[in-house]
């Protein structure tokens, strides 16, 4: 019988549960609440699995000073960066990869196989953009700010390169941003809610993809694996491949099936790895 392995990443949004049996991901979800580690939580997480797993594996805020057993359950405490960088090429099939984690902040990992080492990151992430958009719009879920996203134009509130330039330079279109809300500056009125909603979570992608595409070179990696909750958001998928288009990348970035989970699958697997 393959053994069974919970994997549990506190988050600072969220805390996410992989089941893991054979190194294949059999179940995840989502507790909503936030870390730092406690024991509580890891037993809602267990109690949840309605399973006795092998193991629980364990990462994510302050996981160090978690007891080592639960309920009689070795807990084995696992390195974020290892947890992410594993999770990540699994998920995406991939043998090596620039794994981006694009969570409340954004993470950047040079994942070869086993080997996991963080290379950059950056403070935006879903926690700039719920930030931001409780403070201009009064609007703190996620669901609700995509949804008015998508019925947004960006060109309401950023400046293009056609009102800064006249139009395109060198692969990138005249409808490229240019500048960030730089637009607002101009308006008489207040822009409209929803091309606000637009011009954040445009602001947000175009920070990580950058800083991603970067990193890639930098770390001289092939290939880049998007994960995290960030990516759950339809306007953040589209607004990362506006980038990926306008910057002719290739191979193109993945985001991957059940990408929010990588960090906790990813934990398993590595726990799984050191009893071998």
């Amino acid at each position: 019988m393959s053994e069974l392995q919970l994997g549990v990443d506190f988050g600072l949004t969220n805390t996410d549960v992989a089941l893991v049996k054979g190194g294949e991901l059999i179940g995840n979800w989502t507790l909503h609440a936030a870390g730092p580690a406690r024991p509580e939580l890891l037993r809602r997480a267990l109690e949840q699995s309605g399973t006795r797993p092998q193991a629980i594996a364990t990462t994510g805020g302050l996981h160090r000073a978690l007891p080592d057993t639960l309920a009689g359950i070795p807990v084995h405490k696992i390195g974020e960066a290892q947890a992410l960088g594993r999770g990540g090429l699994a998920l995406a099939g991939l043998d090596a990869a620039l794994v981006v984690s694009a969570g409340t902040g954004s993470a950047m990992i040079a994942a070869r196989g086993e080997e996991a080492r963080h290379v950059t990151g950056s403070a935006v992430g879903g926690g700039t953009l719920l930030g931001l958009s409780k403070l201009l719009l009064g609007i703190a879920d996620p669901t609700e700010l995509a949804a008015l996203a998508e019925k947004g134009d960006t060109g309401g509130v950023d400046s293009t390169l056609t009102d800064v330039i006249g139009g395109g330079i060198g692969h990138l279109p005249a409808s490229a941003t240019a500048v960030n809300f730089g637009r607002v500056l101009a308006l008489s009125e207040a822009p409209k809610r929803e091309d606000i909603a637009a011009g954040l979570v445009t602001l947000v992608a175009q920070v990580i993809g950058m800083i991603s595409l970067n990193a890639v070179k930098a770390a001289g990696l092939e290939h880049i694996a998007i994960v995290g909750h960030l990516t759950d958001l339809k306007p953040i998928r589209a607004a990362f491949e506006r980038v990926w288009q306008f910057y002719q990348v290739e191979p193109k970035p993945v985001i991957p099936e059940r990408a929010g989970w990588a960090t906790a699958f990813g934990a398993a697997l590595e726990a799984m790895s050191n009893e071998q």
